[in-house]
């Protein structure tokens, strides 16, 4: 079926519930005005759904090709002509800064937008997204001289970027790297070594790919410690000539087999150091938390396509008869849908898509608020959440993006075991998303073991602050009592870390997921109380969409009755503690 971008929801959540159409009120973001953002999402979703949905099925059956004589890697039909279109729309440099050629406008616009391109094509659109990271890093930490050679033409989408940190002996313990960085005469260093799993390493959508490399300077500390990140270019600027950087193969994958996977050799390849000497991984640290607000974003995507997916099926296949009585007496049968297991499926993914596009997209309000209020206050306590956050958007957006495409899959019954429909890709694509930019485990135990600490805790205190504050000021708040007893667990949660994680790690390391989840169903529970809010307020005035504001109250319902409650065994999971989890020893696992 074809894509329709889910604009109602997208413009419910911007214009109604979080305000980000008042993000012009802002000197950084006067353009963004709400007829400029409402133009920019309906291009997107026409952009999306014509040009970069069609080669989405091709990319999947025809996956990347290398040629090991040339080292060149190919990328599927339609894919060079899509990108083409795509960076000429100028949607590469939506959020970029304005001094190299960008837009400047909201991250959170970016957001919308790259939900949209995950749904249609999330390989295709791997290429972009690793590279608006690079912009970051390289916008933030590189020289002035780096800024000037390479940053306008990553913008333009002209030249692509990558990320290199994982080898073959080592993926999130990154102090075991052993990819050297050997100083030249001329102020460049020469990089030799091996990485693994570079998304977009070789491809020939562009001319010239931008390399951020993690490598070790000579005398280095053996640990991450000794790191630093250097730029190392497919061809030089201005001369043309060949960077020895070459792929030495792709990766063999169960999806996303549009974009390439590539294994890259470095063979004393010119590069330049960004940042300071041994700072490296402060300066990858935001590609990296970047990259995850993304990969949230994939989880997203390919969730709403699943759910497009299986209710347009549930709508068509008839099969059975309802519990109730016969629906439509002259057919053969009833469609699906009328059933109630099957409206079961269909209701949580669409619950939980519009609460993680409702997370996502607060989270990015408040970095958009944390780089442009004047108020100092405000730009520190937005900061603060999109710290907290960031972790909690790429592994519960991700978990249960990938679910939500299994519950389709299970909604078309066998069909969506075949090739013949979308589904089964959906979920090979988004299996990955739970793992890369570090596992989902990885980022629980960044929350609880880094994030919740940070600063002395202000991180969380600015979290309890805005959920406080909402119960509040709004005594009359939808499910007000089953937020409150959500808020309560997230808090008793919270103490239990804060008096048992100190003295022991592994209590922590234990609790992690199920605490970064217990905050995800905390924190969308809040963002649905207010839809709820807004959606009742908006009816009784009657204004807006009735339909979509009576499906916001029906659907508010059905996630405090039936999503929510999880809750409970979440906090008695974490309140358990190690014990049982920790209390194998070798020969048990074998009995």
């Amino acid at each position: 079926m074809k894509y329709q971008a889910p604009l109602n929801d997208i413009r419910f959540l911007l214009n109604d519930v979080l305000g980000v159409n008042q993000l012009h009120q802002l000197e950084r973001y006067a353009d963004a005005t709400p007829d400029l953002i409402d133009a920019v999402i309906e291009e997107a979703a026409r952009v999306t759904a014509e040009v970069i949905h069609p080669t989405n099925s091709v990319g999947d059956r025809q996956g990347c090709h290398y040629n090991p004589q040339t080292h060149d890697v190919t990328t599927p039909d339609g894919f060079k002509d899509a990108y083409r279109m795509f960076v000429d729309g100028g949607w590469t440099a939506l959020d970029a800064p304005l001094e190299y050629g960008g837009q400047g406008l909201p991250h959170t616009l970016k957001f919308v937008v790259d939900e949209m391109v995950c749904s249609t094509n999330l390989a295709l659109g791997m290429y972009s997204g690793l590279t608006h990271g690079a912009i970051s890093a390289l916008y933030r930490h590189g020289s002035d001289e780096l800024k000037q050679a390479y940053l306008e033409k990553l913008i333009s989408g002209e030249w692509t970027g990558t990320m290199c940190l994982t080898e073959p002996q080592c993926g999130t313990d990154l102090g075991m790297i052993r990819t050297k960085a050997i100083p030249n005469e001329d102020g460049s260093y020469a990089i030799e070594g091996t990485k693994i799993w570079i998304t977009g390493g070789e491809h020939d959508l562009v001319d010239n790919i931008v390399h951020l490399v993690l490598a070790k300077l000579p005398g280095a500390p053996n640990t991450t410690k000794g790191i630093s990140l250097f730029l190392v270019p497919k061809m030089m600027p201005g001369t043309g000539e060949r960077n020895p950087a070459f792929c030495g193969g792709l990766e063999h994958k169960m999806g996303i087999k549009g974009s390439a996977t590539c294994v890259m050799n470095f063979e004393g390849a010119k590069g330049w150091l960004v940042g300071e000497p041994n700072d490296g991984m402060r300066a990858m640290f935001t590609m990296m938390n970047e990259a995850r607000l993304m990969v949230g974003m994939q989880g997203l995507g390919l969730a709403e396509m699943a759910y497009q997916e299986s209710l347009g099926f549930a709508r068509d296949r008839i099969q059975g008869r309802s519990l109730s009585g016969a629906k439509d007496p002259e057919a053969a049968a009833d469609p699906i849908i009328v059933h109630p297991d099957v409206r079961r499926m269909l209701m949580r993914q669409k619950v939980l898509n519009e609460g993680m596009r409702a997370l996502v997209l607060f989270t990015g309000q408040q970095l958009d608020l944390s780089v442009a209020h004047p108020d100092a206050t405000v730009r520190e306590s937005s900061d603060d959440l999109v710290q907290l956050l960031t972790p909690v958007v790429k592994s519960f957006l991700t978990d249960e993006g990938f679910n939500n495409c299994d519950i389709g899959l299970q909604v078309l019954g066998g069909a969506g075991f075949t090739t013949d429909w979308p589904l089964e890709q959906l979920v090979r694509d988004g299996r990955i998303a739970r793992i890369y930019e570090g596992t989902n485990g990885i980022q629980a135990m960044d929350l609880v073991g880094r994030k919740l600490g940070l600063k002395g805790g202000r991180l969380a205190r600015s979290l309890f602050g805005v959920l406080t504050t909402y119960l509040k000021e709004t005594p009359d708040a939808p499910h007000r009592e089953a937020l409150a007893g959500s808020v309560k667990a997230l808090e008793e949660a919270t103490l239990w870390l804060a008096t048992n994680a100190p003295s022991d790690p592994e209590q922590a390391g234990a609790a992690a997921s199920p605490y970064l989840r217990l905050m995800a169903l905390t924190v969308i529970g809040y963002l649905w109380s207010r839809m709820a809010e807004v959606a009742g307020t908006k009816l009784a005035k009657g204004e807006g969409n009735k339909a979509l504001l009576e499906s916001k109250q029906i659907s508010a319902r059905f996630y405090f009755e039936k999503i929510l409650p999880e809750i409970n065994s979440l906090l008695k999971d974490i309140t358990s503690g190690k014990e049982s989890l920790m209390a194998f020893s070798d020969d048990h696992w074998d009995a």
